[in-house]
């Protein structure tokens, strides 16, 4: 963490649902741009392993996939997780396979500490998961 003025910056999270990870291995210019700044230790992109699946391209070659998935850091769930995810389904009245990654994602981003953004194409959903603090931008 970078310091200024004696006082510790908070670390960026941004958290990728499947199609965010999708434009960053197309090499979209929004997500490449998030990638430099994660690059420069400004930021860390995390996403989950269900995310990771969802998004993947067999169309692209496995060093595109390994050069993103070098800059990103997947977050394992457990059973305590998944247990989190079922309930934030419940309490927003959504469920099944819809869903289910869009509450991982809610899971992994309510356990940040810093300035946590979530990045998808689904921002109506992941709002109902999320706290209010916690910024969902489309992508």
């Amino acid at each position: 963490m970078k310091k200024r003025s004696g006082t510790a910056k908070p670390l960026r999270f941004y958290v990728l649902d499947s199609e965010a990870l999708s434009l960053a291995v197309h090499g979209d210019r929004g997500m490449v741009a998030r990638i430099k700044v994660a690059a420069r230790g400004e930021a860390e992109l995390v996403t989950s392993p269900m995310a990771l699946i969802e998004a993947y391209d067999g169309r692209l070659t496995e060093q595109r996939w390994d050069w993103i998935l070098s800059r990103i850091r997947v977050i394992d769930i457990g059973k305590d997780e998944a247990r989190t995810a079922r309930r934030l389904l419940a309490d927003a009245d959504l469920h099944g396979h819809e869903h289910a990654i869009d509450a991982v994602l809610a899971v992994i981003a309510r356990s940040l500490k810093g300035e946590v953004t979530v990045l998808t194409s689904d921002v109506g959903d992941l709002e109902k998961l999320v706290p209010e603090r916690i910024p969902v931008r489309r992508v």
